[in-house]
């Protein structure tokens, strides 16, 4: 049968708790439990020494949870009507235990509880997760000034241009025409740090690979 505890901020509470308290150390017994708490927390201030019993309980109950809250605090008042507090009967506590040893302070965590903080956990995993970047290949044709222009540092001079997500890969000298070779040359980029264009104006056809090359042009461009 539980006992139901009124208006604790008040005298005639206060009483009530008091009264209910002669001749018991905690609310449901001779241990610590969560009807304590419960109580606990609807009692706004440690009740005068006019209730002995209360008060003593009171002191009792501020100890043991003293070492779950190790910070300093500050001290603070809370206004208001208290809600009503039910207080579970007196059980006989069993042989070599009791729930002192372990205490919480917020009761048991239900299946509810568990699944939304899993679902917060994975969120929060997969916002915090980088979003995986795309890839392109693509196929360039790099043109010298003339034929006298040397091929073998031309090529040199293109892959001497590095950047991150920029990767070079197989070549291949064509014939154009008047014995001037082009020479085609396969990349694949990341689509979110490399920008062709960019790489063709201010890289390879800019100094110092202007020196060998003329022109750069896409051939072919393909998402991978």
């Amino acid at each position: 049968m539980a006992i139901t505890f009124s208006d604790l901020h008040t005298e005639s509470g206060l009483k009530s708790l008091d009264q209910y308290l002669s001749g018991k150390s905690y609310i449901s017994g001779n241990q610590l439990t969560k009807d304590d708490i419960k109580v606990y927390a609807a009692v706004l201030v440690k009740p005068a020494d006019s209730f002995p019993n209360a008060s003593s309980w009171y002191d009792s109950v501020s100890s043991r949870l003293a070492p779950s809250f190790p910070g300093k605090a500050v001290g603070v008042r809370v206004d208001g009507k208290g809600a009503p507090v039910d207080a579970a009967a007196a059980k006989p506590a069993a042989a070599g235990g009791g729930d002192d040893d372990d205490l919480d302070l917020f009761g048991d965590e239900t299946e509810e509880d568990k699944k939304a903080a899993e679902e917060r956990e994975a969120a929060k995993k997969q916002s915090s997760k980088k979003k995986e970047s795309g890839k392109s290949s693509v196929l360039l044709d790099v043109k010298p000034w003339d034929d006298e222009t040397d091929m073998k540092k031309l090529e040199e001079a293109v892959r001497s241009v590095e950047m991150p997500g920029l990767f070079w890969g197989a070549s291949k000298l064509v014939p154009v025409g008047y014995g001037i070779k082009k020479l085609q040359i396969m990349i694949t980029i990341v689509d979110d740090l490399v920008s062709v264009d960019s790489l063709i104006e201010e890289h390879l056809t800019a100094e110092p690979c202007n020196e060998y090359i003329q022109s750069c042009d896409i051939v072919a461009f393909n998402k991978i």
